[in-house]
């Protein structure tokens, strides 16, 4: 096993840090695009997933610049952090590796969601939540279409 193996587990861990649903948006549009991704996808072959992660991913971008937002470390936040950044991660990892995978991304996902939020929240008194949520938006969603698209094959 090489560290190398894990990278698209660990990058998608990071992307799971900002937005939790990103990752698995990110899947299952490679998935209806008819990639593949290196480790088994169980959930995302079923269309009721497929699209139900889609629209959560799109769902997450317009409810994150509400004002009632809760930061992404609260516990359900974390949570669904866990879940997303695990799935995405097994399914990002080499075939039969799923499981050391799967553990990268959420052992990257759960500290960074602290980093991410420490940023956004400095962010938000320079520039206002709107703005720097579009902002990290931008870069959080342009960074995982790139790592599922690089890591996902036909």
């Amino acid at each position: 096993m090489k560290p190398r193996d894990f990278l698209y587990s660990t990058l998608i861990g990071a992307v799971a840090s900002a937005r939790s649903m990103t990752p698995m948006a990110g899947l299952a549009a490679a998935r209806l695009l008819g990639h593949r991704t290196p480790g088994r996808l169980l959930l995302l072959g079923r269309p009721v997933f497929t699209y139900g992660a889609l629209a959560m991913g799109a769902g997450e971008l317009f409810g994150d610049k509400m004002k009632t937002a809760p930061d992404r470390t609260v516990f359900l936040g974390l949570l669904a952090r866990v879940m997303s950044a695990g799935i995405a991660g097994a399914a990002l990892a080499p075939r039969g590796r799923e499981q050391a995978g799967a553990a990268v991304a959420v052992a990257t996902a759960v500290p960074l969601a602290y980093a991410t939020l420490a940023g956004r929240k400095q962010a938000m008194a320079r520039i206002g939540q709107t703005r720097s949520g579009l902002i990290e938006d931008a870069l959080i969603v342009a960074a995982g279409a790139a790592i599922v698209a690089l890591a996902v094959r036909r």
